[in-house]
Parts: C-alpha cells; sequence; structure tokens
C-alpha cells in the first residue's frame, strides 16, 4: 500500500500515480480522497486526476469510493469545506479508505492532494490521515504505508524535496520510492540539479520523467523503474 505525496501542488503526483498503476500487475486500485477544482456533471462533481487513477485501475470500484471528498472550487481543500460548511477529518479519511475493496489488492495507491502538509482545518493535516492508516496496516496486517515522493523539478525544488522528505520521516513514515519530474521545461541545470537530489535522498530513485508535452500514463510509465520501489519494511 502506498501513498504518494509531491513537493508541491502541481509537481505531477497524478501522472506519475497513474503511471505506477499502468506498470502495476494483479487487481489494482488508486484513490484520491480528497480533490479541489472538480467539474460539475449530471452524476455530480467529478476530478480529473481522480478518473486518470480509476482508468489504470481494475477493480470497479465507483468513484464516490476512489474520490469520497469532492469540491469544485479550486482552491485549498481546508478553505473549501469552510466554504460549504464540510467538515475535513483525519479519521474520516482513514475510515472511508478502510471501507473500500483496498485492502484485498496486490496493489493500492493513494494519492494526495498538495503536499505532505495538506490542512485538513482544525489543526489535522492530511499527513494525520496517512499515520493513522499506517498505523492501522501495521496493527492489523503486519505492513507498513509505504510513501513514494514525486519532486516537480523546477527552481527551488532541492529546498522543497528535502524539506518534505524530513517532516514525513519526521512522522515515522518511510519514503520507498521518488520520482523526479520535470513540470518546468525551461528549467536551467536538470542534469545537475537531479544529480544534487540522487546524492542527497537515500531512498530508491525510481526515475526521472522529462517535460511531456501531452502527458500519459504509458509514456511516463517508460521512464520509471517500477521494480526499484524498496519493499523492505513495508
Amino acid at each position: 500500500m502506498y501513498f504518494v505525496t509531491g513537493t508541491d501542488t502541481d509537481s505531477g503526483k497524478t501522472l506519475i500515480s497513474s503511471a505506477l498503476l499502468a506498470l502495476a500487475h494483479g487487481n489494482k486500485c488508486g484513490f484520491k480522497p480528497i480533490a479541489s477544482g472538480c467539474e460539475p456533471t449530471p452524476d455530480g462533481l467529478r476530478n480529473t486526476d481522480a478518473q486518470a487513477l480509476m482508468a489504470q485501475s481494475n477493480m470497479g470500484l465507483s468513484y464516490q469510493q476512489v474520490n469520497p471528498i469532492a469540491f469544485e472550487p479550486a482552491i485549498a481543500p481546508h478553505i473549501a469545506a469552510q466554504q460549504s460548511a464540510t467538515v475535513l477529518d483525519a479519521k474520516a479519511v482513514v475510515s472511508h479508505l478502510l471501507s473500500t475493496p483496498m485492502l484485498t489488492a496486490d496493489f493500492a495507491l493513494i494519492e494526495g492532494a498538495g503536499g505532505w502538509r495538506l490542512p485538513l482545518g482544525h489543526h489535522q493535516y492530511l499527513s494525520d490521515s496517512v499515520k493513522q492508516l499506517d498505523t492501522y496496516v501495521q496493527t492489523h496486517r503486519g505492513e507498513r504505508v509505504g510513501v513514494i515522493l514525486v519532486v516537480g523539478m523546477k527552481l527551488g525544488c532541492l529546498n522543497h524535496a528535502l524539506l518534505t522528505l524530513q517532516a514525513i520521516e519526521g512522522d515515522g513514515l518511510k519514503v520507498v520510492g521518488w520520482v523526479a519530474n520535470q513540470v518546468d521545461a525551461n528549467m536551467s541545470e536538470i542534469a545537475a540539479n537531479l544529480a544534487s537530489l540522487q546524492q542527497m535522498i537515500t531512498a530508491p530513485y525510481l526515475g526521472y520523467v522529462p517535460y511531456l508535452v501531452q502527458p500519459s500514463a504509458e509514456q511516463a510509465a517508460t521512464y520509471l523503474r517500477f521494480d526499484a520501489i524498496s519493499l523492505e519494511g513495508n
């Protein structure tokens, strides 16, 4: 079971999550528990990130199972929640995930929103949900929730990556792999920045995805080393 987080909003979490799902075998499912910027449809609010994960999953989950908390405004979820009188609660996120067939999957992936410290309001963060889920699966299954970090390659990414890594490890979670995903087509010194990250991050390196004009899960998957994800302790 894996949680995908990023160094920032628009770091490429959905692209990398979809690519990893495309590479996975067996029963696989992806989740986007909280999403902003959803589009109204006759069937309710729909989020393109959640739909991208569903396209690479094969367990027939409903949209509501994949994305239970959806907001139309493309703003911070806790602000959207305040505006719609919705209560965001870390425990409720975990309860929802555990109510799905997630634990029966061969490969289950949960995509976060924003970065690791996404606020839920009332002094709670989405990272609290990950910690609670990790505690549950440790207690009941003897497993861990592995964190996969997506580094959005742009100016400032070194600082963002190291701070995010520090926060994840400080919360007692393990980064089982990281991906460098180029989000700025004109970023200078890509090779030098990538070399610096590889030197400073000891977690398994899953690959570098260059800037893609028309990105797809299948295309991004060709740049990833799925078998490099560290399962030690997971």
